[in-house]
């Protein structure tokens, strides 16, 4: 019988973590694709290989290296009521969407998740105060989701696969709306991300603070693209 493996992530915190994971949380993640739909577009995105190979890019380029290092980084800070370090970390994000839809996605689905936040721990006294100070930011997603996750006893690793599987669950979905791929297509899709989440979240929780960035011209191009294209689905 093994005597190595880790303790158990507690129920409790294993259920929250699928909570906030899930595409049904009143955030609005389901109205934004982040660039893909423009991609399908605009740089001929036209199969599922494609399409899964685009994601993995996002996953290893953007997201590891930009918001997951930052919710690892954030996490630490709620947790450890760094009020300063917090803002710092919010306003990265914020310089750091070089689109006006991009910004409006992070603003929207952070004040979102500090509204879900109020309405959930109200009567948690030693959470709230956290919850007017994320309010007061103004929040970001990255940031909130954070804040969101910090209650639990997730370790930071397994915040971080929470997002991120969140966050693919997300992507394929809107890969579905925007193409013809069947229900068995993004299935192989979302396990390639899952395959490669791990890796991703071991990555972004090894990143000081000066070592994120948010450098993806192409990403940036395709987003002021969206912002003009002629015919949408969604609103990045």
């Amino acid at each position: 019988m093994r005597t190595d493996r880790p303790t158990p992530l507690p129920a409790a915190s294993f259920l929250q973590l699928m909570w906030l994971a899930s595409p049904a949380l009143p955030v609005g993640g389901f109205s934004y694709s982040e660039g893909l739909e423009s991609a399908i577009e605009n740089a001929g995105l036209a199969s599922e290989a494609a399409v899964g190979d685009w994601l993995l890019d996002q996953l290893h380029i953007t997201q590891a290296r930009g918001d997951m290092a930052l919710i690892a980084k954030a996490v630490g800070a709620w947790r450890r009521s760094d009020w300063a370090h917090v803002k710092e970390l919010n306003d990265w994000v914020l310089h750091t969407r070089e689109t006006s839809e991009l910004r409006l996605q992070t603003e929207q689905m952070g004040r979102s998740m500090a509204e879900w936040l109020r309405n959930q721990y109200q009567s948690d006294e030693a959470l709230m105060p956290a919850v007017r100070h994320l309010a007061a930011l103004p929040p970001t997603y990255p940031v909130a989701f954070a804040l969101a996750a910090s209650p639990t006893q997730a370790s930071v690793r397994e915040v971080l696969l929470a997002y991120a599987f969140g966050w693919a669950e997300n992507m394929v979905q809107a890969a579905l709306k925007s193409m013809q791929l069947g229900q068995s297509a993004g299935q192989r899709i979302l396990a390639r991300l899952a395959a490669a989440i791990p890796l991703a979240a071991d990555h972004a929780a090894s990143l000081m603070d000066s070592e994120r960035q948010a450098f993806s011209p192409m990403l940036a191009i395709l987003s002021a693209q969206h912002e003009v294209q002629y015919s949408r689905l969604f609103r990045s």
